[in-house]
């Protein structure tokens, strides 16, 4: 067993009985229940244009080359320019040496999972670079020194009164504070640094291929800011976020906004164009679009498997996932937790070291019922089981079990030949770590039910 397997095994029973964590996460994963199905309530057709956002994306994955370079074209006609990392390492590298050449000491960045997956704040630390969150959420994240907890809703495992108690902390706000004073002394604190910061990093929720545009939304306007002050702005995307048209954001950001937090569409949707231009007053003066591999041709190899790609970070599945809404999003140890991240994490990461993620679910199917894209979820889940196996990273107990209960289940009467007491005795004695402290083992019946029907119609037909 790999060492994040044997954390995620420990951590995810501490939290599953966690009372107060399992309090926090069901209250405000139901308050996003409950607001995602009131604006699904309002489409006409929500599974015409699940298909239809399924085949779009189908259609870029298949074709994905021509859609980067058609980008990357574009984009550069406008004066950006397009950097190509294969993985963490060039991208950190890269963006290190453009702050170095603008010789800039101060990064502002708004939300953006891909940056956490090449952990750049950490990395921007180590080389002296001040490096802030300024989505409330991730602002909360960094001053406690955590990660985010969900794609969408980074502190989401933590009460309004755990956050009054930070800021009461930190900045000496009322250990009372309600909410609204609390966003407005993060405003008050923010608000400088957009002013200030030498350089603005963003994700993107889409990248434009036939405008060679970025597309970014947003619900606290932080992206806009990031990006509008610096005199630098750094966007890194992930290869599988392109999209063929503008036009497909008619369909792609009511789906996100929608299936993420309810609403019919995010407060702030921009579009970023390249650096700015003669004539205009706002913008950066410099824009750098770094298009990030990071383990995702891997992937994408996979022809079962590349649908994995096609997700556009709504967050649905993770709080449909009963897995997730019990363990919660630290646990996984991964930038992508729940159920999308445990089918791309293996291939972005390493088998090996992540396949326990696959195996680590109930497959009910409520991920694939909830994804906006229709990516069959559970069934990739079952493909990464399979090819876990077949690349031969079970443990050898493991295969020597299997191979017994196949023996067993193929022939009634190795099923038959051991009694009820025998099988109890060998499930408590092999099974009873793995099964929980916190369940009880079933009971094998004393005799089989082939035996006991065999025994009835003996006695019927001495009847």
């Amino acid at each position: 067993m790999t060492k994040f397997a044997e954390e995620f095994q420990q951590v995810s029973e501490e939290k599953a009985f966690d009372m107060d964590h399992r309090r926090i996460i069901n209250f405000n994963i139901g308050r996003y229940t409950t607001a995602v199905n009131r604006g699904l309530s309002k489409l006409a057709n929500l599974d015409a244009s699940k298909k239809k956002g399924h085949v779009i994306k189908w259609k870029v994955m298949e074709n994905l080359d021509k859609y980067l370079l058609e980008f990357e074209s574009n984009f550069q006609k406008k004066g950006g320019k397009v950097i190509w990392a294969n993985d963490k390492e060039e991208a950190q590298e890269e963006i290190l040496q453009i702050i170095r050449r603008a010789n800039a000491k101060t990064v502002i960045k708004s939300k953006s999972m891909t940056t956490e997956e090449i952990h750049i704040n950490e990395f921007l630390e180590a080389n002296q670079i001040d490096s802030l969150e300024s989505d409330l959420g991730e602002f909360i994240v960094q001053l406690l020194g955590q990660k985010p907890y969900h794609i969408v809703t980074p502190a989401m495992h933590l009460s309004k009164e755990d956050i009054a108690k930070l800021f009461h902390e930190r900045f000496d706000t009322p250990a009372d504070a309600t909410p609204e004073m609390l966003t407005a002394k993060a405003r008050v604190l923010l608000r400088e640094k957009y002013t200030t910061a030498d350089v603005g990093i963003t994700g993107a929720n889409f990248l434009l291929a036939d405008v060679g545009s970025v597309a970014v939304t947003e619900n606290e306007g932080n992206a806009r800011l990031s990006t509008t002050f610096p005199r630098i702005q750094i966007t890194i995307a992930g290869m599988e976020k392109v999209i063929p048209s503008l036009n497909d954001l008619d369909l792609f950001w009511p789906m996100l906004s929608t299936h993420g937090t309810g609403q019919n569409l995010t407060v702030y949707n921009t579009i970023l164009g390249g650096p700015r231009q003669e004539g205009e007053t706002d913008g950066p003066e410099e824009m750098y679009v770094i298009l990030l591999d990071n383990g995702r041709t891997n992937l994408l190899a996979q022809k079962e498997q590349r649908q994995g790609l096609y997700c556009i970070r709504c967050g649905a599945c993770l709080n449909a996932c009963p897995i997730y809404k019990n363990i919660g999003g630290h646990t996984y140890e991964t930038t992508y937790s729940g159920p999308i991240g445990s089918i791309i994490t293996p291939h972005l990461s390493g088998m090996e070291e992540f396949k326990h993620l696959s195996f680590a679910s109930s497959l009910c199917g409520k991920c694939s019922e909830v994804c906006p894209v229709k990516i069959d979820i559970h069934k990739m889940l079952l493909l990464n089981r399979r090819d876990s196996v077949s690349s031969g990273l079970s443990p050898k107990v493991e295969v020597i079990g299997w191979k017994g209960w196949k023996m067993a289940m193929l022939k009634r009467r190795w099923v038959d030949l051991l009694g009820g007491k025998v099988k109890n005795m060998m499930l408590n004695t092999f099974f009873k770590k793995s099964w929980g402290k916190h369940r009880e083992l079933p009971e094998v019946a004393p005799k089989s039910f082939s035996k006991q029907w065999k025994e009835g119609k003996r006695n019927l037909d001495e009847l």
